[in-house]
C-alpha cells in the first residue's frame, strides 16, 4: 500500500527460518482447528447413526447436508473478501479503515444470515425434491433442514467473526471458541437424544445452540474494551467502497464453492437413487474420509502463506523448495492415512452405524478413494502456490472444470451406461489425476513468466 516502505524483517522466521519447520508450524494450529470444525459436523452424524437409526443418518449427513454446505459455502466464500481487506488495513496501522470494514463485515454476516434463513425456510422442500431425496427420509430431511437454517445467522457471525479476528493477528481466540462450541454440542447432542428422546429435532438444536454460543464469544471477544479497533453496535453500516471491494475479492472463492457444492448435490442426487443403504453409506465414507481433505486444505494455507510472504520478499529459492516441500508432505499424509482407513476403516465407520450391509458397503466404497487420495496432492499445493504467487483466477479455472464440470458430465454420461455407485465413485480419482496434470502443466508453462515481474511486482507495493 502507499507511504508504507516494503522490507525483508530479519525475524520473519517465515522468510529466513528452516522451511519445512516454518510451513509445519503454520500448518498444525490450521489443521487443529479444521479437527474441530469437522468434529463439530460429524457429531450429529454419530450421534443419530448410534441412537437413532441408519434413516435418521441418511437424513442428517445426506441431502441436508449438500444443501447446507452449498449455502453457506457461497456466503463465507463470498465474505472471505472482509478478510483480506482488513488484513491490509491492519498491517497498514490503518484503525479508521479496521473499524470500517469491521462493522461492514458483521452486518454483512447478520443480512446473510438472515437472507439464508428466509431462502432456506421457503425453498426446504424444492431443493430436497430437486436432490431425489428417498422418500423415507423426506419427512427428516427437511425437518433437520428448517431447524438449521434458523441458526444461519450465528453461524455466519461466527465464521466472520473468527475471520476478523485471524486478520487482526488473533488466532488463538477462534480456536479457543471453536473447541467450545464442539464441546457444547456433543453434550447437547447427547442430552436432546438420549435424555429428550427427540431425534434428528434434538441434534439439529444441539447444533444451532451450539453456534450461537460460539458467535456469542466471538461477538464480545471484539467488542472487549482492550482492543484498538473494538465492535460498537452503534457503529454497524454499510460503508459502500468496502462493501463493493469485499464482493469483488471474494466473489471468486464464492463462486469455486457454489461449484464444489452444485457438483456433489449432483453426485448425491444420483446416490440417493440408489436407496437408503447407500446413502448411508456414502455419509459414513464422507464422514471418516473428510479428514483427508481437512489435512491437505490445512497444508494448502499454510503453503499459500509461505509463497506469498517469500515472493514478496523475493525469495524464488524458497518458493521452489517449499512447493517440493509440501507435495512431499502431502503425499506422505494421504499415503499414510489411506492406508490406516484400508486397515482400520471399518472399526472407524462403526462409531456411525451399527448397520452390517451399511459398514460392508462403507468397505467398498473405500477402495475406491483411499488408495488415490495422492491424486489429490498437487491440486491443493499447486493452487495454493500460485494464489501465493497472486495468481487466482486460472486456479478456480481448473478446479472448478477439472473437478466439477469433469464430474457432472462424468455423472450424466457414464453413470446411465453402468448404473452403479461404483460408478459414481470413480469419477473421484479420475477427476483428481485430470486436474492434477492441468494444474502441473499451468504451472509449470507460468512460473518463468510470473517470476520474471517481480521487480515490476515489488515496485508497486
Amino acid at each position: 500500500m502507499e507511504g508504507i516502505e516494503r522490507k525483508i524483517n530479519a525475524e520473519n522466521r517465515m522468510i529466513t527460518g528452516v522451511i519445512w519447520k516454518q510451513i509445519l508450524f503454520f500448518f498444525f494450529p490450521i489443521m487443529l482447528g479444521s479437527l474441530f470444525q469437522q468434529l463439530y459436523n460429524t457429531v450429529d452424524a454419530i450421534v443419530v447413526g448410534q441412537f437413532v437409526g441408519k434413516n435418521a443418518l441418511a437424513a442428517v449427513g445426506g441431502s441436508a447436508s449438500n444443501i447446507l454446505n452449498l449455502l453457506i459455502g457461497f456466503f463465507t466464500g463470498l465474505s472471505s473478501g472482509a478478510t483480506v481487506i482488513i488484513s491490509q488495513y491492519y498491517g497498514a496501522n490503518d484503525r479508521d479503515g479496521v473499524t470500517r470494514a469491521l462493522h461492514t463485515a458483521i452486518l454483512f454476516s447478520i443480512v446473510g444470515g438472515g437472507a439464508l434463513t428466509v431462502l432456506g425456510l421457503l425453498g426446504t422442500d424444492a431443493m430436497l425434491r430437486l436432490m431425489d431425496t428417498p422418500a423415507d427420509t423426506m419427512e427428516e430431511s427437511a425437518l433437520y433442514l428448517r431447524i438449521m437454517f434458523l441458526g444461519m445467522i450465528p453461524n455466519m457471525v461466527y465464521n466472520v467473526g473468527s475471520a476478523i479476528l485471524r486478520a487482526m493477528g488473533d488466532s488463538k481466540r477462534p480456536l479457543y471458541f471453536l473447541v467450545v462450541a464442539c464441546l457444547s454440542n456433543v453434550l447437547l447432542d447427547i442430552v436432546s437424544v438420549l435424555l429428550f428422546k427427540m431425534g434428528v429435532e434434538g441434534v439439529a438444536l444441539a447444533s444451532i445452540l451450539a453456534q450461537t454460543i460460539s458467535a456469542v464469544m466471538v461477538m464480545l471477544s471484539l467488542a472487549s474494551p482492550g482492543r484498538a479497533c473494538r465492535f460498537v453496535f452503534k457503529k454497524m453500516r454499510f460503508e459502500g467502497d468496502i462493501l463493493a471491494r469485499t464482493i469483488k475479492i471474494g466473489l471468486p472463492a464464492g463462486v469455486q464453492s457454489i461449484m464444489y457444492s452444485l457438483s456433489n448435490t449432483l453426485l448425491t442426487a444420483t446416490i440417493n437413487s440408489f436407496g437408503t443403504d447407500t446413502v448411508a453409506a456414502w455419509v459414513v465414507l464422507g464422514k471418516v474420509d473428510g479428514i483427508t481433505w481437512m489435512m491437505l486444505g490445512a497444508l494448502g494455507i499454510a503453503s499459500m502463506t509461505f509463497v506469498g510472504q517469500n515472493f514478496g520478499a523475493g525469495r524464488l529459492d524458497r518458493v521452489q523448495k517449499s512447493l517440493k516441500i509440501c507435495l512431499g508432505m502431502g503425499a506422505l499424509i494421504t499415503i499414510g492415512f489411506g492406508a490406516g482407513l484400508l486397515l482400520f476403516g471399518a472399526p472407524l465407520f462403526s462409531l456411525f452405524s451399527k448397520d452390517a450391509p451399511v459398514i460392508e458397503l462403507s468397505m467398498r466404497l473405500l477402495w475406491y478413494f483411499a488408495p488415490f487420495y495422492w491424486l489429490f496432492v498437487p491440486i491443493e499445493i499447486i493452487s495454493g502456490t500460485l494464489r501465493g504467487l497472486g495468481d487466482t483466477l486460472i486456479p478456480t479455472v481448473i478446479t472448478a472444470v477439472g473437478i466439477c464440470v469433469f464430474r457432472v458430465i462424468w455423472v450424466l454420461a457414464a453413470v446411465p451406461a453402468y448404473n452403479s455407485v461404483f460408478t459414481v465413485s470413480i469419477s473421484y480419482p479420475v477427476s483428481w489425476l485430470v486436474t492434477s496434470i492441468a494444474f502441473a502443466i499451468y504451472y509449470l508453462i507460468v512460473r518463468r513468466k510470473r517470476f520474471s515481474k517481480i521487480p515490476e511486482i515489488l515496485e508497486k507495493q
